[in-house]
């Protein structure tokens, strides 16, 4: 059995088109065996104490915890989404119409009304074996709007005014990030590498964009200003760096880092921990011992809304 570490009670690879099938089945299907014996624990951790409370236990594969105002969770599990009442401790499904396989990278609008997702559409005509697309509907759940013309693309990050959302796409074989107006139309590619870019999430104040790139041979944190401009490299160390969230202060950034070089993957079963940069000082610390996790422990923004908590998912597998 795969252990995660005993906390306290209180597109994967995207470069290349012959893996994203790997990528698909590991992330995303329901049918995956790894995650047919997935015990999920869905934790909070206190970045000032350390403390980390163990919310709940479920037999099942769950991902990707968004933190609501109203003191709840929404989290993905095979293609459905999920809220998770903090208080009753208990799961209602959201209502997501048609888009009955979501994957992973969903969130709340800034103005806490909207949530985002992204749905593998099987009708669209591309001849894509996952074509995911973004989608947009009322966070109490409703029919979805349809964002993107084009697929693959992964949401990942909202704009504070709630008119403009960044994601990965994937175009012609290449994964770069890019953004697009809430109510569709043109996108506008901000990066330009040959190697994979990922995870984009608006700063608090909109200036910059953080993401993890593959562009200098190893995958590290970046930020850029919100038009592509600028790049600055954030990490330089030899755990594989993913998915940074700025907290809804603007003081620091939250981060998984897999403890071995995983490439540009980010799959689940692995040995990951969650680390803390200080934006002004550039410190980082470790913020949880290292647990099995990885694909679904901390995807999407999970910030509390007083930026003193996130929200993540660990696992065991038999």
């Amino acid at each position: 059995m795969k252990h995660l570490y005993r906390f306290c009670m209180k597109p994967a690879v995207r470069p290349a088109f012959i893996i994203i099938l790997l990528f698909s089945v590991l992330s995303y299907s329901s049918s995956a065996a790894i995650m047919g014996d997935t015990t999920s624990y869905i934790h909070t951790l206190d970045i000032r104490s350390g403390k980390i409370d163990t919310l709940t236990s479920v037999k099942s594969h769950v991902e990707a915890p968004n933190w609501h105002p109203d003191n709840y969770l929404i989290l993905n599990s095979y293609g459905k989404l999920y809220r998770f009442d903090l208080t009753k401790r208990n799961f209602t499904q959201i209502n997501t119409g048609f888009a009955n396989a979501c994957n992973n990278d969903h969130g709340i609008s800034p103005d806490k009304n909207w949530l985002v997702i992204s749905h593998n559409d099987k009708s669209d005509p591309s001849p894509k074996s996952y074509k995911s697309a973004i989608y947009v509907l009322p966070v109490q759940g409703g029919t979805p709007r349809r964002i993107t013309s084009e697929v693959m693309s992964f949401w990942h990050g909202w704009t504070p005014d709630g008119k403009t959302l960044a994601y990965c796409g994937e175009r012609n074989g290449n994964y770069d990030i890019y953004s697009i107006g809430v109510d569709g139309g043109k996108e506008t590619r901000l990066t330009d590498s040959p190697d994979l870019d990922d995870g984009p999430d608006y700063s608090p104040d909109g200036k910059y964009i953080y993401f993890n790139s593959y562009r200098t041979g190893h995958m590290q944190i970046w930020r850029m200003l919100a038009d592509g401009s600028n790049l600055e490299q954030l990490t330089f160390d030899v755990n594989s760096n993913w998915f940074a969230h700025p907290s809804p202060d603007n003081q620091w950034i939250v981060y998984i880092a897999y403890t071995s070089d995983e490439k540009q993957s980010h799959l689940f079963g692995k040995q990951v921990k969650l680390r803390l940069m200080n934006l002004q000082t550039k410190e980082i610390k470790d913020i949880s011992p290292v647990f099995y996790g990885g694909q679904g422990s901390i995807n999407v923004p999970s910030w509390s809304p007083d930026s003193r908590k996130i929200a993540f998912v660990s696992y065991s597998v038999n």
